[in-house]
């Protein structure tokens, strides 16, 4: 399991989940994390707490004492404007459409893996939190520039012809210069989340661009983090 990226801020997760052993996995997994977890065993201490305090998403189970989910939902809601992904064992289709039009942002169905609960978490974030506008649409990293608009990479003037998923990955790594960005994380923005092909790919595509990039111009700013995956920063 690869840690939190870095740079990225601690959230503070309420999980609302009657059983035990569900909610100690997934409290202890966001914790390693290095998220701040506040747990409710039923719908009614749930809703109260999702009320009293400001929290940055609220993990949601359907099936809970006293409030359902779904009644949960509807109530914050009302009230609130809080990222809310529901976490059930309801595969139906009109469970996930009853969720979702009471105000849920995404919907997961039980059992799921650590990994697509953290990827849906950072889905639901960035939907609810865009980020503001590139300034006038370009880029840039010490000699490196990338024009969004024209899709077009400089480097000290000179051009390097990329295809568009090199273009889109090196975009995502100048977005986040010196951040360690695992590959998963990378799958999830560049390939989007519920990409299904050979997680290998990532590394095909970082070798392809040093090829064009680090190898022409004698730098090393494609850097790999054993373990966890690549950063872009200058050589040290």
């Amino acid at each position: 399991m690869s840690g939190r990226p870095e740079g990225e801020a601690p959230l503070n997760v309420l999980l609302v989940e009657d059983d035990r052993a569900i909610a100690k996995v997934i409290s202890m997994e966001l914790q390693h994390q290095g998220h701040h977890v506040s747990l409710a065993a039923d719908g009614k201490t749930g809703l109260s707490r999702a009320m009293e305090s400001d929290w940055d998403i609220v993990l949601l189970d359907i099936m809970l004492p006293y409030l359902s989910g779904y009644e949960v939902c509807r109530e914050i809601r009302l009230k609130k404007d809080i990222p809310i992904l529901l976490l059930t064992a309801k595969g139906e289709v009109r469970d996930k459409v009853l969720g979702l039009d009471l105000g849920a942002d995404d919907y997961l169905t039980k059992p799921f893996a650590m990994d697509e609960l953290l990827a849906r978490m950072r889905a639901v974030l960035r939907r609810k939190n865009p980020q503001p506008p590139r300034e006038q649409g370009g880029l840039r990293f010490r000699e490196l520039e990338l024009d969004l608009l024209a899709y077009r990479v400089y480097f000290s003037g000179q051009e390097i012809h990329l295809t568009k998923k090199e273009f889109e990955l090196l975009a995502f790594f100048m977005e986040h210069p010196q951040h360690v960005l695992s590959r998963e994380m990378i799958l999830e923005n560049v390939w989007g989340y519920d990409y299904y092909g050979d997680t290998n790919i990532v590394d095909v595509y970082v070798r392809f661009l040093r090829g064009k990039l680090d190898e022409p111009f004698q730098v090393h700013y494609l850097q790999t983090v054993r373990g966890v995956g690549y950063v872009l920063r200058a050589e040290e």
